[in-house]
């Protein structure tokens, strides 16, 4: 499978920041714009079932020699009529020509399939008759592709967040043998009359009574900043062929549900079955709250941890090897010092106290030849701090002709010790992101989900930057931007799991990286969202009255002790 890097469904959206490209001189766009997108009667590339289409957004100024990614669209399998729920945000400017393009792809096993193309201008589709443009996929001679659907809507100014947390009741069973496995789907009306998807709850299992995991989207994505526009709520039974069936449906508007003080019951009704009560909706608790940004709390107190972890296992080869991922080459750095430059050069601005913990993992140390699966580079135990990017290159660097490099892969002993750190704060002062560079597939897998899931109720984010050529599979299901991570009945609180693909970036001839700005954004893209989800599932706000100061971090030294 190819590996995905397109963004979480539930509310997020392209920034500003990434749409740099796009705008022009310093001038402000006529305005900002919420693009969603569907697709109609896609070709079907696959033998056994449907395709399992995403598509990727490009945009470039009339003046600019090639496409810019915008962003993607989450993968929604077994579809050939998609509806994505990731909205696109975008500065339209009525003075210059923005051109657009929509390319949709297959996700396979084995690769992905080409399933078309669109070219137009962002003019072309918002000034379409009725908001709702339709445009016929083109790039396969011969073949009939099927349409993209862009609905575009002008985005008010409305800062409003909402928390909601649905449950339901008595649903009908659609199935003799089996309890329903049912899922929500949240849509919103548009100005023409049409409908948007806003949002997919995850499947519950086997229960006529499910009970869903709270969410938090912006208003302005739910309903535009219009406490009255109609709201519609399908509740659906999951089928593994993608054929799901609609068990019931509902409307209502936000300001029903929050004026209802959480205590709104709903009936569910089906056409087919003559306007029977399929079951009840129960809005659980709903919770309205002005929107903070990422800057409003690092701004105001909150400080910032970052702290790397290196992989030493054997299977990246050794140092004196020129085929090894830890090669040292006078003239040109190895992926790990590529990844820890593009990305450290980035986060070290954000850290005040300007220390960082930095690990190795899978090594024998000196004298004892004993495996370690976390080491401090600097060889001080009682002080694993390095005051910058470049120390911490200088100590992987030296630890690499002090080490045997073995094994196995294993990230829980990382992942826990950032644990034992996080959990002594918890008072929406401090963030910690935890780096690791690592070459190949993980060995303790189920502990490390276990690790991920208990994280991600702490103030805490992991990066993973994947380098060399391993099957990295599995790191897509760490990174849960699809299906909420699971393990043993536990689901993670929120995805805090970003993976990145170095090579992607990665030049074989000439420089040595395509995009050092790409690849430091494809890393850190999520950090912003996943900080300000965490302090808002918390009630932590920004403290406006304070200043930032650097905290000794010394005194984050982590209690358990590094095996």
């Amino acid at each position: 499978m190819a590996t995905k890097n397109w963004s979480s469904p539930s509310a997020k959206y392209v920034t500003n920041e990434m749409l740099a490209p796009f705008t022009t001189g310093s001038s402000m766009p006529t305005s900002q714009i919420e693009m969603t997108l569907s697709c109609r009667n896609l070709m079907n590339t696959d033998y056994l079932s449907k395709s399992d289409p995403y598509c990727i957004v490009s945009m470039k100024d009339s003046h600019q020699d090639r496409y810019f990614e915008v962003g993607r669209t989450e993968r929604i399998d077994d579809n050939l009529n998609p509806e994505w729920v990731k909205k696109f945000i975008l500065n339209y400017n009525f003075e210059t020509v923005q051109k657009i393009k929509f390319e949709v792809w297959d996700v396979d096993p084995d690769g992905q399939d080409f399933l078309g193309q669109l070219e137009t201008t962002l003019a072309d589709i918002v000034s379409f008759s009725g908001r709702q443009f339709v445009g016929n996929l083109t790039g396969i001679p011969g073949r009939s592709l099927g349409q993209v659907v862009v609905v575009t809507e002008e985005v008010a100014s409305c800062k409003q967040i909402v928390r909601i947390k649905f449950g339901a009741k008595n649903l009908t069973k659609l199935a003799w043998l089996s309890s329903n496995d049912p899922f929500l789907v949240i849509s919103r009306s548009n100005e023409d009359g049409s409908a948007s998807v806003v949002y997919k709850t995850e499947m519950r299992h086997g229960t006529q009574n499910p009970n869903w995991q709270p969410f938090t989207m912006r208003v302005t994505t739910l309903c535009n900043g219009d406490y009255d526009r109609n709201i519609k709520i399908d509740c659906y039974d999951n089928r593994r062929n993608g054929n799901h069936k609609l068990i019931g449906s509902t409307n209502t508007c936000l300001r029903s549900l929050h004026d209802s003080n959480a205590s709104t019951v709903m009936n569910f009704t089906n056409p087919t079955s003559g306007g029977k009560n399929c079951g009840v909706l129960n809005v659980e608790s709903i919770q309205m709250m002005e929107e903070v940004s990422f800057l409003d709390y690092i701004g105001h107190g909150t400080q910032m941890h970052f702290a790397v972890a290196i992989d030493f296992t054997a299977s990246n080869g050794a140092p004196s090897d020129p085929t090894s991922l830890h090669f040292i080459n006078p003239h040109r750095p190895n992926s790990y010092e590529i990844a820890l430059r593009s990305v450290g050069n980035i986060i070290e601005h954000y850290d005040k106290s300007q220390l960082f913990p930095a690990f190795g993992f899978g090594a024998k140390l000196p004298p004892t030849g004993n495996v370690s699966h976390q080491f401090p580079l600097n060889n001080n135990p009682s002080h694993p701090y390095c005051k910058n990017v470049e120390e911490i290159r200088t100590h992987y660097l030296n630890r690499l002709y002090e080490v045997q490099l073995y094994g196995p892969t294993n990230f829980a002993p990382v992942i826990n010790n950032t644990i034992s750190i996080a959990s002594q704060y918890q008072d929406g002062k401090h963030y910690f992101v935890l780096l690791i560079i690592t070459d190949g597939i993980i060995s303790d897998m189920h502990q490390t989900k276990h690790a991920i899931v208990s994280a991600s109720s702490l103030p805490i984010s992991i990066i993973i930057v994947g380098v060399g050529n391993a099957d990295f599979d599995a790191m897509d299901e760490l990174d849960s931007d699809d299906v909420r991570l699971m393990v043993d009945g536990r689901y993670a609180e929120r995805d805090i799991v970003q993976f990145v693909p170095l090579n992607q970036f990665i030049s074989k001839n000439g420089p040595f990286i395509k995009s050092q700005v790409d690849l430091a954004k494809a890393v850190l893209e999520e950090i912003p969202d996943q900080l300000t989800g965490f302090m808002r599932s918390r009630g932590f706000k920004p403290d406006m009255k304070s200043e930032q100061m650097p905290q000794d971090a010394s005194k984050l030294v982590p209690t358990a002790p590094m095996v």
